[in-house]
């Protein structure tokens, strides 16, 4: 049996946390938990997740921070990330037309359909 693959998940609302822990470790994933930016940095320097799961709308780092400081990083530049929000499409066109930073590896709009969710966390760590 191959190594458990890690997901970190970084969102502020508990609820989705444990929506998005369940299913994952139901699929058979690690899951590490960051409830904002600032966790979620340190929680990717010390467990090195597969992917990360990352709610754009959070209290203190915003996703689009924690997102920017992952993908200046090089140790963690390769990291999948998928961005999660209940915000609109016309967010994933501009986060995805940044120049700074390559655009999400995923995008998820909320409420995050179950299968979609597994389908494109298997799809990015094949």
């Amino acid at each position: 049996m191959a190594d458990k693959k890690t997901i970190l998940i970084i969102d502020d609302e508990p609820d989705t946390v444990t929506y998005f822990s369940n299913l994952l470790q139901d699929e058979g994933f690690e899951t590490v938990v960051a409830e904002n930016g600032d966790e979620a940095l340190k929680k990717v320097a010390e467990s090195k997740p597969d992917l990360i799961t990352l709610d754009i709308t959070m209290p203190e780092t915003s996703g689009v921070r924690c997102y920017r400081v992952l993908r200046e990083n090089d140790a963690y530049k390769d990291i999948p990330v998928i961005m999660v929000t209940g915000v609109s499409e016309k967010f994933q066109d501009f986060i995805s037309s940044r120049k700074q930073v390559p655009p999400p590896d995923g995008y998820l709009p909320k409420p995050v359909d179950e299968k979609e969710l597994i389908d494109l966390v298997r799809k990015l760590i094949a």
